[in-house]
């Protein structure tokens, strides 16, 4: 299992010196964002795919600096209702897994997305709760006639240009639990798995490490973010988890975001890690940033400190039992 970092983190700096950081660290691997919400300050697709010179230079700068490409990032809502806004992400997705298949990199990395409640419809709808009835309605409207047949049609062309797709699951999208994750698999085909963040999960009230377990058995962890999350006991009993408050008000906020060890222990992240290698997960451990307490520097630091620990005793305990 390699350690990398999800390359937004160091969207301020020129690519070649961010890798340099990386590598510095003793990390393996990168995740590099190419369109949607991580942006495209390190790699657009577009003007890869156009210029070879562009593409070998590119490759050159990470594989020189012994790193690897875990996986190319284009986190979006491709089934917005707002056309224009899904056509946008949509793009950045199809010029990524194009990007990925001529750079070789296994994942692809996006949202389900979601989409409105009906064809006319402005804003996506997250249905959260089965009753009034109406709730069943959109969401069994928004995955018969979205959500399954695009992401159908998305899995042959990901398939068709080796390459798999990593739905991250996240809330206020469709897929963002382990069971509608399996869901869309079960519909859309294997190429589907998940970018499996345990920070969303423990917002959701659920159990990052049987969230391994049940999406593992099924063969369907294709990429794993390293990011935490703090659940404030006093302030979720007010708020619950579905709070809606900005992330910036972390003081009266039901949960945050926190670098790894921040909000769990490293027991805790010690079976995670557990977790992945017990359902054959040996792929790459990629750190996600969004601790709003740290900057950028500790908080990627102490990730790296605290994933080595667990990655160092989890190598020893292999050793131990050979």
């Amino acid at each position: 299992m390699k350690l990398g970092v999800f390359m937004v983190l160091f969207g301020g700096r020129k690519l070649e010196e961010a890798l340099d950081y990386v590598a510095s660290k003793g990390l393996k691997a990168v995740e590099i964002g190419t369109g949607g919400n991580p942006g495209k300050a390190h790699c657009n697709p577009a003007e890869l795919l156009e210029s070879e010179v562009k593409l070998k230079e590119f490759k050159h700068a990470v594989e020189s600096r012994g790193l690897m490409i875990s996986a190319l990032s284009c986190h979006g809502n491709p089934l917005h209702p707002q056309k224009h806004l899904a056509k946008a992400d949509h793009e950045d997705f199809v010029n990524t897994v194009k990007l990925a298949e001529k750079l070789g990199v296994e994942v692809v990395n996006t949202f389900s997305g979601c989409p409105g409640d009906h064809e006319d419809a402005k804003y996506p709808n997250w249905p959260v709760a089965p009753w009034p009835n109406d709730y069943q309605e959109i969401l069994a409207w928004q995955w018969e006639n979205k959500v399954i047949p695009y992401w159908t049609e998305q899995a042959k062309f990901a398939a068709d240009h080796h390459v798999k797709i990593g739905l991250e699951l996240h809330g206020g999208f469709s897929v963002h639990t382990p069971a509608t994750l399996l869901r869309l698999r079960e519909a859309a085909g294997e190429t589907i798995g998940a970018n499996l963040d345990p920070s969303h999960m423990w917002w959701q009230g659920i159990d990052p490490v049987q969230a391994i377990h049940i999406l593992g058995r099924a063969g369907a962890i294709h990429h794993f973010h390293a990011k935490d999350t703090v659940v404030d006991p006093i302030n979720v009993n007010r708020y619950g988890v579905t709070d809606m408050q900005p992330y910036t008000n972390m003081l009266d906020r039901a949960w945050q975001f926190r670098s790894v060890g921040y909000g769990h222990d490293i027991k805790t992240w010690a079976d995670i890690i557990s977790a992945l290698r017990l359902v054959g997960y040996d792929y790459v451990v990629s750190i996600e940033h969004e601790d709003g307490l740290m900057s950028i520097e500790e908080g990627f630091s102490k990730a790296v400190s605290n994933l080595q620990q667990v990655l160092i005793e989890e190598s020893l305990g292999d050793m131990w039992w050979v």
